[in-house]
């Protein structure tokens, strides 16, 4: 009897190394799309305003939005519903249904107009037994959640992490994304996961939860202001439990959305969260109305020589290596390739005043070619020169502003 028990256990745990390994295939370069929660929240009056509160013709907007104005274009493809999507009760099946008044034509229709504009839709659930705002959570229904996700079309899944315990994080999560893994459909699995874990003083096991989730949120939501781009930052720059070791192809760190073309930024500051999100090699969600974009902003989003930086096929999430003035100074550099290349990026964080000039030589940020590098700024596609590593370098850099260049190797 003993050998035979020993003999299940060993299966047992075979299988579920198995089930809670992420196995989709998908973001193998950081995703990007539009996600509704930072810019149009849990409005629900459609009668009151009914081009931005959650409902299918928000969506629609939202995609039709982005073909026309270049985003898909240049890469950008999920169209994503955060909380209270859904109707407050479940069907006769037990099966989650969305709201019926504000989405009308149900998910599979939606899912359908959305895959006829080239584009993938996300939906939100939550691990626990209710959302955030109180609708239906997944627990107890994860099995049957994911099938029905997959049977409406659905391609993404942000999975929130409210009204459950740690037992109920660690359990949840993987089971959910072992469930959307066996309905066969290719669904990216966003969690929440380790957000939930800090607060009650568990640290976060990063190289599991990447195993798991192919995105995940490391720090608290982000908001329509410079501080709290800067808040981000200095998170992932203290890179506490040494989460940047496991960005990679499949599996990326999430610092939330871009507010990019909102109401809070500077153009200077945009230019920052953009070039930062980069250096992350960051999830580029979009919480803005599409449609209703000044050009500045959308130049900025649609900037390939950034994207290129961002969505650098090594997938190494950039550092910060030198931290100056209480934060206020600081300098990122992300491997690119070609091989033995460098994203860098020098963050002035002081918000008053006067441009920043700075002179080093490039082996002062670990750049140590012996063949030198050719030196080009990024946002305004400007070639510098060729520079060997022991020569200085000089760039100016504006109050609450970036300087983003990229070194080739020569």
């Amino acid at each position: 009897m003993k050998l035979i028990f020993c003999i299940f256990l060993i299966l047992c745990c075979d299988q579920l190394k198995f089930v809670l390994g992420l196995n989709n295939g998908l973001a193998r370069t950081p995703p990007m799309g539009w996600l509704s929660w930072e810019r149009f929240g849990c409005e629900q009056d459609c009668d009151v305003d009914p081009d931005n509160c959650i409902g299918e013709r928000l969506l629609r907007r939202m995609a039709d939005a982005m073909v026309s104005e270049g985003f898909r274009d240049v890469g950008y493809e999920y169209i994503t519903v955060d909380d209270c999507w859904l109707a407050s009760q479940r069907d006769s099946r037990g099966r989650v249904q969305p709201d019926a008044v504000r989405f009308p034509s149900g998910m599979k229709n939606l899912s359908d107009y959305i895959h006829s504009k080239g584009l993938k839709l996300g939906v939100y659930a939550d691990v626990g037994r209710h959302t955030c705002a109180g609708f239906p959570g997944s627990q107890g229904y994860y099995e049957l959640d994911a099938q029905t996700f997959a049977d409406w079309g659905i391609d993404m899944v942000k999975f929130d992490g409210c009204n459950t315990d740690v037992a109920g994080l660690n359990y949840g999560y993987p089971t959910m994304g072992y469930y959307l893994n066996r309905t066969g459909r290719p669904i990216l699995y966003s969690c929440e996961w380790p957000i939930y874990l800090r607060p009650v003083g568990v640290k976060p096991n990063y190289t599991a939860v990447a195993e798991t989730c192919n995105i995940f949120r490391v720090y608290g939501d982000i908001y329509d202001s410079f501080q709290s781009i800067r808040s981000i930052t200095g998170w992932y720059g203290d890179n506490e439990g040494d989460f940047a070791s496991v960005a990679g192809p499949g599996n990326f760190n999430d610092p939330d959305e871009l507010v990019i073309g909102d109401f809070g930024l500077s153009r200077d500051e945009e230019r920052v969260q953009m070039g930062l999100w980069a250096m992350f090699a960051a999830p580029l969600l979009v919480s803005a109305d599409l449609a209703n974009m000044n050009s500045a902003s959308k130049a900025l989003l649609q900037h390939r020589g950034v994207l290129s930086i961002n969505q650098d096929p090594l997938g190494i999430q950039g550092r910060r290596v030198i931290n100056l003035y209480n934060q206020n100074f600081q300098i990122w550099t992300r491997p690119i390739v070609p091989i033995g290349s460098h994203a860098v990026a020098a963050i002035y964080f002081v918000m008053h005043g006067y441009p920043v000039h700075v002179t080093m030589p490039l082996c002062d940020l670990g750049l140590n070619a012996t063949g030198g590098y050719n030196i080009t700024e990024v946002f305004d596609g400007k070639y510098i020169g060729a520079f060997k590593s022991h020569q200085n370098f000089t760039f100016v850099v504006n109050p609450s502003g970036i300087y983003l260049l990229k070194a080739m190797i020569l």
